[in-house]
């Protein structure tokens, strides 16, 4: 059994291929025309779909955050976030927040297309020869 994350969209396809496009993979069809499906990194899907007339779903607007995740690049976590948060922005992001410095990396709040909230996350490599909770 798998598990899902489900956003309500009035356009499906595009934001299954932003989200696709963030995440490097292929967004495929769905069950129907208005249902698209993006594999999610840890597994499962983002399922993405226009509500029906007779039964719908309002639309939260910011109220959803979902976190995307990555290793550092080798370039530092604030260099490797700011070039994907450019490359979210060319695909219709906005910005909220600019990127910051964090203890566990560096983060950014955007807002997806439809206006979802959006947290980019790139983490801090890890020192493996540092014991966990040992400070220098």
């Amino acid at each position: 059994m798998g598990s899902s994350i489900v956003l309500a969209a009035d356009a499906p396809e595009s934001l299954a291929r932003f989200y696709g496009a963030l995440l490097a993979v292929e967004p495929r069809p769905g069950l129907a025309g208005n249902h698209w499906l993006v594999a999610w990194p840890a597994g499962g899907w983002l399922e993405l779909y226009a509500p029906g007339r007779n039964r719908p779903q309002p639309r939260q607007q910011g109220r959803l955050a979902l976190c995307l995740k990555r290793e550092c690049d080798g370039t530092g976590p604030l260099a490797s976030l700011e070039a994907w948060i450019a490359s979210s922005l060319g695909l219709g992001a906005t910005l909220l927040a600019p990127a910051r410095l964090e203890p566990f990396g560096a983060e950014a709040w955007l807002l997806d297309p439809e206006g979802n909230r959006l947290l980019l996350l790139v983490a801090a490599p890890i020192d493996k020869g540092q014991p966990i909770g040992s400070s220098v």
